[in-house]
């Protein structure tokens, strides 16, 4: 039977301001992507989502960005070097794990977020620092990448574990990354059409761009964002969809090694 893991980016809250229904999420995915201080959370919403999802048996991975509480790490923060970048990851993988270890639970993988992940798409040294960030850490560590990207080359470049994502919610380009989410209709709310285009990517391997264009990739794992309108119906309707076709969700942390 196939397998797939569903995972969603959450403890994207920040002292009194809240975003997202983290524990609804947690009773549906299978692997959460934990923000780490620099784009939202802090160490009070980072322990409480870490053990949330220990006691419901969900995986965690580090979501780092750039450090922009203010724009949520959706602002490319230019000026910072490769290296400078290596640090500030280095950093938030730490943050992360230090509290999941007081909590009982473990980091399995690191994905970046948002404008940082935009810029990794393109730029291979900025991909490569996220990269040797998550070595120089713990080399067993999962790099989560959007596949015929240079996030992908670089994890195979540096020989981490690869872990290669597609998004339920966000329209792709041809060149297989992200359409902006500046650009009207990148963003997809309708749990219905986000469903039935998840069931597609995982059946066929492959995701279509806004021209049409089919694109041949790998799929390990769905994400579904936190932080979208009507998320939780959203990832709630996306596995049903994909038990009704008979895809077992199985999280990363329970992949065979």
């Amino acid at each position: 039977m196939a397998s797939i893991d569903l995972n969603c980016d959450m403890g994207e809250g920040f002292g009194a301001w809240e975003m997202g229904d983290d524990a609804a999420m947690l009773e549906i995915v299978t692997s959460a992507n934990v923000a780490c201080g620099f784009h939202a959370g802090d160490p009070i919403v980072m322990r409480r989502t870490l053990a949330l999802a220990r006691d419901r048996g969900i995986g965690v991975g580090a979501h780092p960005g750039f450090l922009d509480l203010w724009g949520f790490g959706r602002r490319v923060i230019k000026g910072d070097t490769p290296e400078e970048l290596e640090a500030q990851v280095v950093y938030q993988i730490g943050a992360l794990q230090g509290i999941a270890k007081a909590v009982g639970h473990k980091v399995t993988h690191v994905k970046a977020h948002g404008a940082l992940s935009n810029v990794a798409m393109v730029e291979d040294a900025v991909a490569l620092a996220i990269g040797r960030a998550i070595q120089s850490v713990d080399p067993t560590l999962a790099y989560m990448v959007l596949p015929g990207t240079a996030l992908e080359r670089a994890a195979v470049e540096l020989g981490l574990p690869v872990v290669r994502e597609v998004f339920a919610d966000r329209t792709y380009e041809d060149d297989a990354t992200l359409t902006s989410r500046k650009i009207a209709g990148s963003v997809i709310h309708d749990a219905e059409v986000a469903a039935e285009r998840v069931l597609r990517m995982v059946e066929e391997q492959a995701v279509t761009s806004r021209s049409g264009k089919r694109i041949p990739v790998p799929v390990d794992t769905v994400c579904v964002h936190g932080d979208t309108p009507g998320a939780v119906g959203i990832a709630r309707r996306i596995r049903e969809r994909l038990e009704q076709a008979g895809i077992r969700l199985v999280a990363l942390k329970d992949r065979p090694a």
